[in-house]
């Protein structure tokens, strides 16, 4: 399946307010290489092994597998992870027909939040929110492989 997706920087905690749901995500990479990448996470009381291919020119497409796994199993693999786990609060806001998926990190990304939203071809209209700043799909550095191994409080131009 091929995800297409935006990144956005979010400018306040007005979207919480929005929110019509919320977990707790904690995830690790087997591999986070750019080509590919294979991540397991825990969201909530589930598990996910999940691999994605290299993004296209402008970012917002790339391949992507998932499969819900027992939580066990992710709890056996994360040991076994790259250093750097990511740890964050993944709100759900639903504005008109799309849903947000807000992530306030914690631990040595803690500071970043950062919004996403999946769309079903790149130049699909979508309603901006308020509290949407500053889009970095095409930035690396906000992709969770990335902070994973160069996490945001390293960051000097933050």
């Amino acid at each position: 399946m091929i995800e297409i997706e935006r990144k956005f920087l979010v400018l306040s905690e007005a979207f919480q307010k929005e929110a019509i749901g919320k977990n707790r995500i904690v995830q690790g990479y087997l591999s986070s290489h750019p080509e590919r990448t294979v991540r397991v996470r825990i969201k909530g009381n589930k598990g996910f092994i999940t691999v994605k291919g290299i993004g296209n020119k402008t970012g917002m497409s790339r391949l992507e597998w998932e499969k819900e796994i027992d939580v066990s199993e992710i709890e056996m693999l994360l040991p076994l992870c790259e250093k750097g786990l990511i740890d964050k609060t993944r709100y759900d806001v639903k504005i008109g027909k799309h849903l947000y998926e807000v992530d306030v990190f914690g631990g040595d990304n803690e500071g970043l939040v950062i919004a996403e939203i999946e769309l079903t071809s790149e130049t699909e209209d979508f309603e901006k929110p308020s509290w949407l700043g500053a889009e970095v799909t095409q930035d690396e550095r906000y992709y969770n492989a990335y902070l994973s191994n160069n996490p945001y409080k390293n960051w000097k131009d933050k």
